[in-house]
């Protein structure tokens, strides 16, 4: 698989692997452990070297199942988790903690959760409105200097947040939701990207299963699918958002390709230092997606795509209003 540059020495795979979907969010899993493990091993077979986790998915859980599947590969990968919530000892979390003390627990948490003596790519979750992103920064930068720690990003953080943190510790990689129903990041975060040299990683590339064109207005979400709680995916939204499933489905009949390939390949011809992380339970969806950096999508491709995305209107939020409001766009 070709090779992506995310910020200055991070060199990953041009398609990650998010692994928070073997945990949560997405309802019941019908593969076991083994089958999730034997699922990530294969993604390192087939190439893939980038893989995302947090603390806060399980909670824990999962980060224990990406140590233990990446264990006998350690060195040929680089393994991505993530700090910044409150997390109650009886499972959930109540709200962002990014303080130093924190930092440094969480840290301590993931080492030994993940099996692993350093954490290559160290994000901040979600801004914390009480913690001067100064202070974050500082606190990575020590642990980097610890040997901790390699590299330093953020998720979710705005122009201000993230010019302040690199001013600090360098940024390597921002991971913030893009895909063509979330485009906002175009405005002012890819640009401010370019300018620092700082590398985006899209997370829910294909819209939560959207974009895969595998989900209808008659859908039903099983219980513990957070989509089922999403006004996007209500099922008025989901009907009128369907023209972009349309347009992808179009161009992927042209190129022999399946809606969700045109979607990552898209992605990947925007910027050269984004790296998307598709996540699935299943080895035929992991084998489409990395089958996207093989799809080469043209100029004309490209400013059809754009043109007619531009007319489409997504209706519905991202989010319910109480985690919209924890991001910083």
């Amino acid at each position: 698989m070709e090779r992506r540059q995310l910020g200055d020495g991070l060199s990953v795979g041009a398609i990650g692997f998010g692994c928070m979907g073997m945990s949560q969010s997405y309802g019941p899993s019908t593969g076991t452990r083994d089958d999730h493990v034997a699922l990530i091993r294969s993604a390192v077979d087939q190439g893939v070297t980038l893989f995302d986790t947090a603390e806060v998915y399980g909670p824990y859980v999962n980060e224990e199942l990406v140590g233990e599947a990446l264990a006998p590969v350690r060195d040929r990968v680089v393994i991505a988790t993530k700090f910044g919530f409150d997390i109650k000892p009886e499972g959930g979390w109540r709200g962002t903690d990014s303080s130093p003390e924190q930092i440094r627990r969480a840290v301590e948490g993931s080492l030994r959760r993940l099996g692993t003596d350093r954490i290559d790519l160290l994000y901040q979750h979600r801004v914390d409105p009480d913690v001067p992103i100064e202070d974050v920064a500082g606190t990575v930068k020590d642990l980097i200097a610890e040997g901790k720690v390699a590299h330093f990003g953020l998720s979710e953080a705005g122009p201000d947040t993230i010019r302040r943190a690199h001013a600090v510790q360098p940024v390597a990689a921002l991971q913030n939701e893009y895909s063509l129903w979330w485009r906002r990041p175009e405005d002012e975060i890819l640009p401010l990207l370019e300018e620092l040299g700082i590398g985006l990683v899209p997370y829910s590339p294909l819209g939560k299963g959207f974009l895969t064109g595998a989900i209808t207005a008659d859908t039903e979400f099983t219980e513990g699918d957070v989509r089922g709680t999403i006004p996007r995916f209500e099922a008025e939204a989901r009907e009128a958002n369907r023209a972009l499933v349309d347009l992808l489905a179009d161009i992927a009949a042209d190129k022999g390709a399946s809606t969700a390939q045109i979607a990552l390949a898209w992605l990947l011809a925007r910027r050269p230092w984004i790296v998307p992380i598709p996540g699935t339970r299943r080895p035929e969806r992991l084998a489409e997606n990395l089958g996207a950096a093989d799809v080469d999508l043209t100029a004309a491709d490209l400013d059809r795509i754009r043109s007619a995305a531009d007319g489409i209107q997504i209706l519905g939020g991202r989010y319910p209003e109480h985690l919209e409001r924890m991001t910083g766009l």
